[in-house]
């Protein structure tokens, strides 16, 4: 397995373009994305479990049954969201628009959009620009890096990566970009992610391996405990790979799935890490649970918590906090075996053993907290086999500035 450039348009047979439409008034930055496949492709989809379901998820949701996506259309500025039937008729009518310009079904094309809740779609500024929208889709990392600004908000960085590997004799490649910054919790996260491969697997299996890879990564982002309205992660598949058709678990089956979730965890950490106002990433390993699933309670918890965020961008070392937000989070274990560390670039520090406090420098733990990525570290000891990592960010002041006037 290995990294590439490309991101989405890395796997062959897939373009991608964006442009300035106009959706959000003030702003000249790309807001209209486009992402196109030369042939018909297998297609699986997870979104928000958020009741409050925007548009675009409606409809994407009934154009995903058929198991088959030529392409995906998205904006940013306007999340089409709580916006009634006629947020609906211009969820479809984004599909539409996109369909006519290579005469394929609405029905092959997905639909996304992110921004403001509660805004009418100002559909009539996507029917202008669809044109040069599909006049602008490019193969390679022209395509994608354009595609990507366009689905950008608040996010501070682009997001994005590809990977390659030998399935089957062949050589198989997989992309993705992503978007979000704020309003972002599992499961999943305020997040668009489009994922592309050329490998060639059933839409069963593919949406077998996705559902696996998110609920291992997205579902494991957490920047303010807000679950959004629009939450949509898509995975094309087009078999220009040249694979033996993936069409029963077994090796080559492993291999995707592995790839596909370590493509996610990627993505996912660079989530975290461009939280809104978030100044450090933080990870949060918690090994010896009983299983995978109550590790997964007590790293979310741990991540979730507003103090154990606060203290972090504070560069204190809480540790209470972290033992605090483990005993709520639904999972059984014993405080009394419970192992505390903090770990960054500046080294690694115990705080706790057994449930209870050791002494040590407050002085290196500031210094090893100080750093732009840090770890909790948390050891059941005597546990059982359940290990979990999740990713979140620190709160700080600028957090909420940036949501205290997030419309205007």
């Amino acid at each position: 397995m290995r990294e590439i450039e490309g991101g989405i348009c890395a796997p062959g047979g897939f373009r991608a373009g964006g442009i300035w439409c106009g959706i959000k008034a003030g702003s000249r930055k790309r807001d209209l994305a486009l992402i196109y496949a030369d042939r018909p492709c297998a297609a699986a989809a997870v979104f928000t479990t958020n009741r409050v379901k925007a548009a675009p998820v409606l409809v994407s949701r009934e154009h995903l049954a058929g198991g088959i996506l030529r392409a995906v259309i998205a904006n940013s500025g306007n999340a089409n969201a709580c916006t009634g039937e006629a947020g609906l008729a211009a969820a479809r009518r984004m599909a539409e628009l996109a369909a006519g310009e290579f005469a394929i079904s609405p029905r092959e094309v997905a639909v996304a959009s992110t921004g403001v809740i509660g805004a009418p779609l100002p559909i009539a500024a996507i029917e202008s620009g669809i044109s040069s929208l599909a006049d602008s889709i490019r193969p390679g990392p022209a395509g994608h890096e354009a595609a990507l600004e366009a689905i950008m908000t608040t996010d501070t960085r682009k997001k994005a990566a590809a990977l390659e590997l030998e399935i089957g004799g062949a050589t198989a490649r997989l992309g993705g970009m992503v978007k979000g910054s704020g309003m972002i919790h599992p499961s999943m996260a305020t997040m668009l992610c489009f994922l592309t491969t050329d490998a060639a697997i059933s839409r069963e299996l593919l949406d077998r391996a996705l559902r696996r890879a998110v609920r291992r990564s997205f579902n494991r982002v957490t920047v303010d405990g807000d679950t959004s309205t629009n939450d949509t992660v898509i995975i094309m598949a087009n078999g220009e790979a040249g694979n033996p058709p993936i069409e029963a678990e077994g090796p080559d089956y492993g291999l995707f799935a592995e790839a596909l979730e370590a493509l996610c965890v990627k993505l996912a950490r660079a989530l975290a890490r461009d939280g809104e106002g978030a100044t450090r990433l933080v990870t949060v390993r918690v090994r010896g649970a009983a299983d995978e699933g109550a590790a997964e309670l007590l790293a979310r918890a741990v991540a979730s918590s507003s103090l154990v965020k606060a203290a972090c961008f504070g560069a204190d070392a809480n540790w209470g906090r972290v033992l605090c937000a483990m005993g709520y989070a639904g999972a059984d274990f014993d405080p009394a075996v419970v192992a505390l560390r903090f770990a960054g670039a500046g080294g690694e520090v115990l705080v706790c053993e057994s449930g209870a406090p050791v002494p040590f420098s407050e002085e290196e733990a500031r210094r090893v907290l100080s750093g732009e990525e840090i770890e909790i570290r948390v050891d059941l000891a005597g546990g059982g086999p359940g290990a979990a990592d999740a990713w979140g960010c620190d709160l700080s002041y600028d957090y909420v500035r940036i949501n205290g006037d997030y419309r205007s």
